[in-house]
């Protein structure tokens, strides 16, 4: 019985251990939460005192915001007060009961339970030692240590049973003293936090928030209000926007504006990774002043790509690619190929690297001085039948002008604007003429008289100099210079005694380029000679079209910008058979346009000198063959003579031998007047000679 009575004492005692250990962690999570929030609430009473100290990108000194936030500091700061006192009184009045009872009345249960089983097992052995002593011989040493050993065993079984028991008994009084305990503490300090808090929201507390709850209400219908508005304009925006969205939109909806001075947006950059291969890499692309910058993805700031201050851009085929084009430094020493978006981008990006080469960003309305220029450049290509019938009335009669220089590199054109300005511009180009923007060999055109002066296309030059079958033409000029430029255009013109018509020319080429959109210029190199000028494909070496040097008649660069040049060719031929046509060619060079043209002039004045020396050398040759036949006519006079006198002998001789018949007489009568016919019809060849 007592056994079993035990075992449902264990039993109990292991359900209360148990269930104290449960409630135990309940109440631990109490106090740590409490804790966790004290410490909150401390931490944001301190961010609320640090707000006036924090630097918002976006939000000013708003003095209303920090003072509130100031007040709501203080409060909470009180609060956190208040918390810190609650886990205070938690922890002595809630924890400390539940620990004590847990810690050392249930342990001690456990400790004299394992104290008697062991007890019980020692009297248990004792027990069966004694039973085992023989009743034959009996050693009474023996008989009294086994005796004792079951004294002394029972006495501590029976010991340590009394205070395990005492202490199963008392567990149960303990119990309800560690349940109502914790309980008891936790409310009163949940009371007492609750009356500190009552006493620190006060009225004037509560009319704060009452105005701040306000507060908060207006502030958020304007937010619904503003949202309401972002919707209707996203809705807006979405609507208007929807052909944007296309890669490349139609640009008779969405022109290009040519009249930009700064543009930014994303460019695919070529970069070479071999000798034939390449790569392409998206960036962000902005123009700076007169810089072309560029920053990759992540990057702080921005990077210098060119100065392209003076630069040129044209329009190149790369591979596969479309939209492409390519930037060059004024100093012709580095160059960029880029890939827009769109025909709209690749357009605008032109027009503006054009309008910032031309240095107009300096002034103080760029956008309305690029304006100014594309409509002036318009008017220029596409005067107005007004202007042209009021230029009519006010024209003055054409005089004839005395022969300007053809060499004009560096000339002024305030020396000759009040001139210009007096002509109108049929009176320098011919009207309804086509402009020509691609190289295209004259032969192939309308001009049947320049096929054999100026279109020798589809010859090969040799690039290392050697000579074939055939000896090249300039193989003994003295002059050979070579130079990089792009060609922008050519037309027929009506003059070609003043540089003034190559400056109309430049003009009327480059605004029909910027409104026609014609962006794309053929790269060659023109070799200067003593005898001709040659464009020639700087990859296949093909020369493209050649222009004999004698035909050169005028040739000049631009007044402002040095890069352009050109020159006049004369030509045989044309819309009327009957006269000559002058054809003028515009090019741009790598800054190098004055260059060009000295080297033209230099040329021109070789082959000058060359053709006075060809006409002394043929005069020479022909006095020489005139005194070559004098002398010949001479000799054979003297043979003739020599001749005469030895048929005088003759017949000398044979009149004093008397020999000779009347027969051979006639026959040499008849043969001396045979040689004086010929004595005579040689005297009147003389005579023509020397006449």
């Amino acid at each position: 019985q007592t056994r079993s009575l035990l075992g449902v004492f264990e039993e109990d005692a292991a359900a209360i251990s148990n269930y104290i250990n449960q409630l135990f962690q309940a109440m631990h999570r109490i106090y740590d939460a409490q804790n966790e929030l004290s410490a909150a609430t401390h931490l944001t009473s301190k961010l609320l005192k640090e707000y006036e100290k924090q630097r918002f990108p976006l939000g000013g000194d708003d003095e209303v915001m920090t003072s509130t936030l100031q007040q709501f500091a203080k409060v909470i700061d009180e609060l956190s007060s208040c918390h810190a006192v609650l886990s205070t009184q938690l922890a002595d009045a809630m924890m400390f009961p539940i620990t004590q009872f847990k810690e050392r009345d249930l342990k001690e249960i456990l400790t004299l339970k394992e104290v008697f089983q062991i007890a019980s097992n020692d009297h248990d052995a004792a027990i069966t030692r004694y039973s085992r002593l023989s009743k034959r011989r009996e050693n009474e040493k023996i008989k009294a240590e086994v005796t004792e050993d079951v004294y002394t065993s029972r006495k501590k079984q029976h010991q340590t049973m009394m205070h395990y028991f005492c202490a199963l008994n008392t567990l149960q009084y303990k119990k309800k003293i560690s349940l109502l305990e914790p309980l008891l503490g936790y409310m009163q300090a949940q009371i007492s936090f609750f009356k500190m808090g009552s006493e620190n929201l006060t009225e004037q507390l509560e009319e704060f928030l009452t105005n701040i709850g306000t507060s908060v209400q207006n502030v958020r219908r304007e937010m619904d209000c503003e949202i309401e508005n972002m919707q209707q304009t996203i809705e807006d925006l979405e609507v208007a926007s929807d052909p944007l969205y296309l890669p490349d939109p139609d640009p008779t909806k969405f022109p290009a504006h040519r009249n930009l001075t700064r543009k930014a947006g994303y460019l695919n950059a070529r970069n070479k990774t071999g000798l034939v291969s390449s790569s392409w890499e998206r960036q962000f692309y902005f123009t700076q002043g007169g810089n072309l910058m560029s920053q990759a993805r992540g990057d702080v700031a921005g990077g210098l790509v060119m100065d392209i201050d003076n630069c040129s851009v044209m329009a190149v085929d790369c591979e596969d690619r479309r939209y492409c084009f390519q930037i060059t430094s004024f100093d012709g020493k580095k160059s960029s190929i880029l890939q827009a978006e769109s025909k709209k981008d690749y357009e605008e990006w032109i027009c503006t690297i054009n309008n910032i080469s031309k240095q107009i960003y300096l002034s103080e309305n760029p956008e309305e001085i690029a304006a100014r220029v594309n409509q002036s450049a318009l008017e220029a290509v596409t005067p107005s039948p007004s202007f042209q019938q009021r230029h009519e009335s006010m024209r003055p009669p054409v005089q004839s002008r005395p022969p300007a220089a053809r060499t004009s590199s560096t000339g002024s054109l305030g020396s000759d604007s009040a001139a210009l300005s007096a002509l109108s511009l049929d009176s320098l180009v011919a009207p309804d003429t086509p402009i020509q923007f691609d190289i295209i060999s004259p032969v192939s055109e309308d001009l049947p008289g320049q096929a054999k002066s100026s279109g020798q296309s589809g010859r090969r030059t040799n690039p290392f100099g050697e000579s074939g079958g055939s000896k090249p033409e300039t193989e003994d000029s003295i002059l050979h210079q070579l130079f990089i430029v792009r060609f922008l255009g050519s037309m027929e013109v009506k003059s070609d005694e003043s540089p003034d018509v190559v400056y109309e020319t430049m003009r009327q080429i480059l605004a029909a380029r910027a409104i026609h959109n014609v962006f794309r210029m053929t790269e060659s190199h023109l070799l200067v000679t003593c005898d001709c000028l040659k464009l020639i494909d700087p990859q296949t070496q093909v020369t493209r079209l050649r222009f004999p040097l004698p035909n050169v008649v005028l040739y000049a660069t631009h007044q402002e910008n040095k890069r352009l040049f050109g020159f006049v060719l004369r030509t045989s031929g044309g819309r009327a058979e009957s006269h000559q046509t002058s054809i003028c060619y515009i090019f741009e060079s790598n800054n190098e346009g004055e260059k060009i043209c000295d080297s033209v002039g230099l040329a021109k004045q070789i082959a000058f000198h060359a053709e006075l020396d060809r006409k002394a050398s043929e005069k020479q040759k022909e006095i020489d063959r005139v005194k070559e036949k004098q002398q010949k006519e001479l000799n054979k006079q003297k043979q003739i003579e020599k001749d005469l006198e030895e048929q005088s002998r003759l017949i000398a001789a044979s009149s004093r031998s008397n020999q000779s018949s009347a027969e051979g007489q006639f026959v040499v009568l008849s043969s001396s007047q045979s040689e004086d016919s010929d004595l005579g019809e040689d005297g009147k060849k003389k005579r023509e000679s020397e006449a």
